[in-house]
């Protein structure tokens, strides 16, 4: 593999339907940017199924080299503040959506997008966290802000097996939350427990179609990564000056409630954009994750695969059958 030949996974359109697939490219064909990376890892968000998959319309310029995250070393830069060596990070704003992705094995993007790599953290480390665990560690240091503490009361963490979710549970088990993982999936309820969770809560048990405006508080802090009905249902019984840090949409991007957990009971509904927060907010995230809010349990949630392997494991992801953290060796090929 050289600059002038390398390979990458290009998702691509035609007449109107999305396809990926293996090709060779070269330097020519990489975007603007002012650092090369040589990249080492990547990791596979449920975003990166959908857009290598056209299953969701994430894709917001064709062709794009897919994968929104990615780890390995600088090869060239403009950019001061890197030099040719030096280990990092590149996650979330245009990657792999709108701007070549991960899914290579040389990626070049701006310097602004670029964090040098934690001491404490591997390259691979930081791609099993990856958006997830950013993204995860953001809406914990959010609540924080907003004054979440574990003498507060219980958290709840939903979509609490996928990415984002697992690693919610480990790192807040850690500092010392008592977590109730909420999952459609009984069958992964030792996992949850595996990773810290105090409780483990059926979704199956709940009756989303009689939400009341106001009920029973429960919650000092939830962690949502589905939206919907169910993040209704949070707002509901959250506890006086409870503390919501919305994520995701994996049930649904539609939020039917009322205003009265947030003028009654002082709920606060943070919204959590890791795409595109910017230093140094980027950077003190990184260095939480390469420390205190690193997760106990990170190796046993996370496995390794080939980059051959992309395809059929973004089929895992779309029949809903993945769990914990996919890392792609980009560089064993």
């Amino acid at each position: 593999m050289t600059m002038d030949s390398f390979k990458a996974l290009l998702i691509e359109q035609h007449d109107g339907k999305v396809s990926s697939g293996f090709v060779q490219m070269d330097e020519r064909q990489l975007d603007p940017g002012e650092v090369t990376i040589r990249v080492a890892y990547s990791s596979i968000n449920y975003k990166d199924a959908l857009a290598a998959t056209g299953a969701g319309k994430i894709i917001r310029r064709f062709p794009c080299v897919g994968g929104i995250d990615l780890s390995g070393t600088v090869i060239e830069s403009t950019d001061s503040r890197f030099k040719p060596g030096d280990p990092v990070i590149a996650t979330s704003f245009d990657i792999g959506v709108a701007h070549h992705g991960g899914y290579a094995e040389i990626a070049r993007v701006p310097g602004d997008w670029v964090v040098p790599l934690p001491e404490n953290l591997t390259l691979f480390d930081a791609m099993a966290l990856g958006t997830a665990g950013f993204t995860a560690a953001l809406g914990i240091v959010r609540m924080e802000e907003n004054g979440l503490r574990p003498g507060n009361g219980p958290v709840i963490v939903t979509g609490a097996t996928g990415g984002v979710g697992s690693l919610a549970v480990d790192m807040l088990a850690k500092s010392g939350y008592h977590v109730v993982a909420l999952t459609g999936k009984e069958s992964e309820a030792d996992y949850l427990r595996g990773l810290g969770a105090a409780e483990v809560m059926l979704r199956q048990s709940l009756d989303l179609t009689k939400i009341r405006p106001l009920d029973r508080g429960r919650w000092a802090g939830a962690v949502d990564n589905l939206g919907g009905d169910i993040l209704a249902w949070i707002a509901s019984t959250m506890e006086q000056g409870g503390t919501i840090a919305s994520i995701g949409l994996a049930a649904s991007m539609s939020l039917n409630t009322t205003v009265a957990p947030f003028i009654l009971r002082g709920v606060s509904l943070l919204g959590v954009d890791s795409g595109y927060i910017r230093e140094p907010y980027r950077r003190g995230v990184w260095q939480r994750l390469a420390s205190d809010l690193r997760p106990p349990h990170l190796a046993a949630m996370s496995r390794s695969i080939k980059m051959d392997e992309l395809p059929a494991t973004f089929n895992e992801y779309i029949a809903g059958r993945a769990k914990g953290r996919v890392v792609v060796d980009i560089a064993g090929g």
